[in-house]
């Protein structure tokens, strides 16, 4: 593989090569973008698998850089980023994806590795749909519990919780991807500026409410955790 293909981080151009950042090996995450869409309508399954990876110190330990590569505009992307308050590096790869997923679909979410031999670049794992599950804690809890995930799917008891009705929104809570409310209560700015300014009348009165400062609307039923 091409180890000079393009990519753009918070500091300009860069190489695929140095977004390995001087490490052996490369975790990469490929982000699904809606291009000219806000952030409520971003992907949640992305969202959730990106949240997902906080610490990198132990992965570094074993000389591994993990980080980010949204198929998506850098301006769009880069606010989202900053919006959800992410820290890993992230860095847009729409210019080369041609080339970094070549015989693959570009658009959906891709967990890819690569190894470094001096100046060459090899690609040795990649895996796409559930396979990113690999990335997740939070199912992998929920299972350890009694009533597991909460998902129609699950053959469970009658009478047992099944918070999701439906497994389209099993990753959204009032139309956004779950953990871009606590971001909201925040009052960060989710503008990507890539489109108009919404009418505020016509927002959900849980986004509304969630603008205001207030607590925002949850549809759990009492004893689930909240967000």
């Amino acid at each position: 593989m091409e180890a000079d293909l393009a990519l753009i981080g918070p500091h300009g151009p860069l190489t695929l090569l140095e977004a390995f950042e001087g490490r052996r090996q490369l975790i990469t995450y490929y982000f699904m973008w809606h291009p000219g869409h806000p952030a409520a309508e971003q992907c949640e399954d992305c969202t959730w698998c990106a949240t997902q990876v906080a610490e990198l110190p132990y992965t570094h330990s074993r000389d591994i850089t993990y980080a980010v590569f949204c198929q998506g505009p850098c301006d769009e992307n880069s606010r989202y980023r900053d919006f959800m308050g992410w820290d890993m590096p992230w860095y847009a790869a729409e210019e080369s994806l041609d080339a970094l997923l070549v015989g693959r679909p570009i658009g959906p979410m891709y967990l890819v590795c690569y190894v470094r031999d001096g100046d060459r670049v090899f690609e040795t794992y990649r895996t796409t749909r559930r396979g990113v599950e690999a990335m997740d804690y939070s199912y992998s809890l929920m299972d350890l519990t009694v009533y597991g995930r909460q998902e129609p799917w699950q053959d469970s008891p009658p009478g047992w919780p099944h918070s999701w009705i439906g497994t389209s929104e099993r990753l959204r809570i009032n139309g956004h991807p779950i953990a871009q409310w606590s971001r909201m209560h925040a009052k960060r700015s989710d503008d990507l500026g890539n489109h108009p300014s919404v009418n505020r009348r016509s927002e959900p009165k849980a986004l509304r409410a969630a603008r205001r400062g207030n607590r925002f609307m949850e549809p759990f039923s009492a004893g689930v955790a909240r967000v």
